[in-house]
């Protein structure tokens, strides 16, 4: 397969081909459900805070629970241990989730590799089962190539089988809703995810890029719609930091997690999801949508130390079809005689990444000192007036909803009244 992707959180695919309308407008048409992924590696407080504060917020979760890869035809599994306890205490349906790397062939219905695929899958059920976790699904995340659809349905076929009856689910991609061998694969299957999302890999420094394109992911779910199949769209709530070299040639990414360290001159863009276009895709389908279509799944389900990924406000928001709203304040508190510190406060829903222009203003007292922090610096200090403003960088630091960043201070020689204004870049 030719992959223009450089990476597929979920990748994998099928389909059908029998002609099917969509849902007609209609002011009885229920909200659409929606389902999150859990797709950490390591279950850690974070992880499981966020479950038990916001999992009810959700119609089902799929977690990861194993990974496998392969070397010289056998499978090297990684396996994810679960908090059990944590998914029971959420009382929310639970699917499973299987990730298959690349794998050339041959596909068959026994011996290796499909003995091993089975036996694994069928562990994970009666794991999850023995510590009382109800399974309502297990989901095959495939990272296929489109000209092993059909041996994949081998695959899919005989795992259904021998995992029956807890339903099995694949993973699929738009790009595969053009080949005929999708309508067998998709059959074979209990329904399948729509993954919208992904990143192409970006030409040069100055490329745009985007990780959804809401136009591209109206027009696959409508092919989908024509397929009788049920089927979930998975959307995206997570961001990368892309990575190119000083001659503006494309050399790798990141996401969650450690950071990476890169070669002397690299420079950084970052690409996020963004939540006033995957708004519009949420208001639009509540109202119409293919017969087929099911449910939203979101990927990820947010914990408290993603940097990339939406915070909950913002997800919140989302989810009912709202743009997230943006709010800002500002806020003054004095720790010494003269001495005025300046705190910027995101109270809106949405992330703040751009900075205002803040201009003080005082009288009757003479500026001691001031200086800028983090993003911020001090310009154009007179008698009587001073500027906070952003500095230039290529990353923003972004303000989550609820935080607070201190941007600078200033020192009088004198305990005056400051007034404190915002303006636009």
């Amino acid at each position: 397969m030719k992959r223009l992707l450089i990476i597929l959180l979920f990748s994998t695919g099928f389909f059908a081909a029998s002609a099917q309308p969509s849902t007609p407008p209609s002011g009885d048409l229920p909200p659409i459900a929606q389902e999150a992924y859990i797709w950490q590696r390591a279950w850690n407080e974070p992880v499981r805070d966020a479950i038990a504060l916001h999992a009810t917020n959700f119609t089902g979760l799929v977690v990861l629970n194993a990974e496998v890869t392969w070397k010289q035809g056998h499978p090297q599994v990684i396996h994810i241990p679960i908090d059990y306890a944590s998914l029971l205490r959420a009382a929310c349906p639970v699917g499973l989730a299987l990730r298959i790397g690349p794998y050339p062939g041959p596909f068959t219905t026994n011996g290796q590799p499909m003995d091993q695929l089975a036996g694994l899958a069928v562990s994970l059920i009666a794991e999850a089962q023995a510590n009382r976790l109800k399974i309502r699904e297990l989901q095959i995340d495939f990272d296929c190539a489109e000209s092993k659809l059909d041996g994949y349905r081998v695959w899919v076929e005989t795992l259904r089988r021998r995992i029956a009856p807890v339903p099995l689910v694949i993973t699929a991609l738009p790009s595969w809703l053009n080949q005929n061998s999708f309508q067998y694969l998709a059959r074979a299957s209990d329904g399948y995810i729509l993954q919208v999302h992904s990143l192409e890999r970006p030409r040069d420094f100055a490329s745009p890029f985007s990780l959804c394109d809401p136009a591209a992911a109206r027009r696959a779910v409508e092919q989908a719609g024509q397929i009788d199949v049920p089927f979930r769209v998975a959307l995206p709530t997570y961001g990368y930091l892309i990575a190119f070299a000083p001659d503006g040639h494309f050399i790798g990414l990141s996401a969650e997690g450690p950071a990476k360290t890169w070669p002397a001159g690299t420079r950084l863009r970052e690409v996020r999801s963004d939540p006033v276009a995957m708004a519009d895709l949420v208001r639009g389908w509540s109202l119409v949508h293919p017969a087929a279509l099911q449910k939203i799944i979101w990927y990820r389900f947010p914990i408290s130390l993603d940097v990339l990924n939406w915070s909950w406000p913002t997800l919140n928001a989302v989810k009912t079809g709202r743009s997230p709203r943006e709010s800002f304040r500002l806020d003054t508190s004095r720790s010494a005689a003269g001495l005025t510190e300046i705190s910027l406060v995101n109270d809106g829903e949405a992330d703040l990444s751009s900075r205002p222009v803040i201009e003080v203003r005082w009288q009757h007292a003479r500026l001691v000192a001031s200086d800028g922090l983090r993003d911020f610096e001090v310009v154009d200090p007179g008698p009587n007036t001073l500027q906070f403003r952003a500095r230039t960088t290529l990353i923003p630091s972004r303000l989550a909803p609820g935080e607070r960043q201190a941007i600078g201070w200033l020192r009088l020689d004198g305990e005056v009244e400051v007034q404190i204004e915002t303006k636009k870049p």
